[in-house]
């Protein structure tokens, strides 16, 4: 028996729960001996352009606590290989905080998982790339071909449906692969696939190597989209509020510096290549940055309601989330609210 697509949804949601909850004892972190200085708090992101804020705001946490003489900075980037991996370890509590995929907040908080998102982390950033030699020159090319996303739990699905409807198709006109980010351009390159669809800097990688060309991007398709949101537990707000607006703070500031021009995205490409980062070539990061210059943007952190609810009903229309889930359940304003301008030195 062939289940419907909703059903397998909600049974993929029931096997992660399941399997999360079973494993959060052995992976709660252990408590701190009496005396000793506390640990930084790890927030945790994927080595991807949309999460670039992240590093830049640890970054320059670190250098002004060094230019004071202080300790370690209070928050700190671990670099995760994939969203389940993030969304296990908040629902277990082994992290309080990390960037995510909005939509899957909302379906967490659903599943009464004590979440809320306090920032955004960037806006646009996503593209559909095809081969420079393809004879595609609109969406509506794309009929009949086979498309890569990562998950059907990414926005980047909802930027891909949004661009179905616009050209009068549905998913039925294309045949859909989900896929790694990190193995696309390989698979473009194959002709194992005849586009995809995902963030940078994985268009920005084939592109550069002289082999794709974006046919869409959302710059240009969806200028208010909205994809990665910094998320922290509740118990975190309960018992240390001062250390979460330290760290909104951070990342509005983190991405007023990056949008003030190229010499600092400049610079954050060559942060962020690290290995403690990103981990990757930092001309593939650059070019991200200058390719045009707002590919991706992270100046414009606003939580707007309207935004949150958009994607919301694309994501009941899509079958990822189950049912409408109230904004104030999984939004906390108050942090983005009084925010406070602090130093990036970099």
């Amino acid at each position: 028996m062939t289940l419907p697509q909703s059903s397998l949804f909600d049974l993929q949601r029931r096997l992660v729960l399941k399997r999360a909850l079973a494993a959060a004892a052995p992976l709660a972190l252990p408590p701190l001996a009496q005396g000793a200085a506390p640990k930084p708090l790890v927030v945790g992101g994927l080595p991807v352009t949309c999460n670039l804020t992240l590093p830049i705001a640890c970054m320059g946490r670190t250098r002004a606590n060094e230019a004071r003489g202080l300790g370690p900075a209070p928050f700190a980037y671990a670099k995760f290989s994939g969203w389940p991996e993030v969304k296990e370890s908040l629902m277990t509590g082994r992290i309080q905080a990390a960037y995510m995929l909005a939509p899957l907040v909302m379906d967490l908080v659903d599943s009464r998982i004590p979440l809320k998102i306090v920032s955004l982390g960037h806006r646009s950033g996503a593209v559909i790339m095809v081969r420079t030699d393809s004879p595609a020159r609109t969406f509506r090319d794309l009929r009949g071909k086979s498309i890569a996303i990562p998950s059907r739990f990414a926005v980047d699905f909802l930027f891909l449906r949004k661009m179905l409807a616009r050209a009068g198709m549905s998913p039925k006109d294309i045949t859909l692969i989900e896929m790694a980010p990190p193995d696309m351009p390989a698979a473009l390159y194959a002709k194992a696939v005849d586009a995809y669809c995902t963030g940078e800097p994985f268009g920005a990688a084939a592109q550069r190597a002289g082999y794709a060309r974006p046919l869409a991007m959302t710059r240009d398709e969806w200028r208010n989209y909205i994809c990665c949101v910094l998320t922290v537990r509740e118990d975190l707000i309960r018992t240390d509020r001062p250390l979460v607006q330290d760290l909104v703070n951070h990342i509005q500031s983190a991405g007023d510096w990056l949008d003030q021009g190229p010499a600092n995205r400049d610079k954050a490409a060559h942060i962020a290549a690290a290995k403690t980062f990103f981990g990757q070539d930092p001309k593939i990061i650059k070019f991200v940055m200058d390719n045009p210059e707002d590919r991706v943007t992270y100046g414009d952190l606003r939580m707007i309601r309207s935004e949150f609810d958009e994607l919301m009903q694309l994501s009941v229309e899509a079958g990822t989330l189950k049912r409408p889930v109230a904004y104030e359940r999984y939004v906390d304003e108050s942090f983005y609210r009084n925010i406070k301008p602090v130093p990036i030195p970099l």
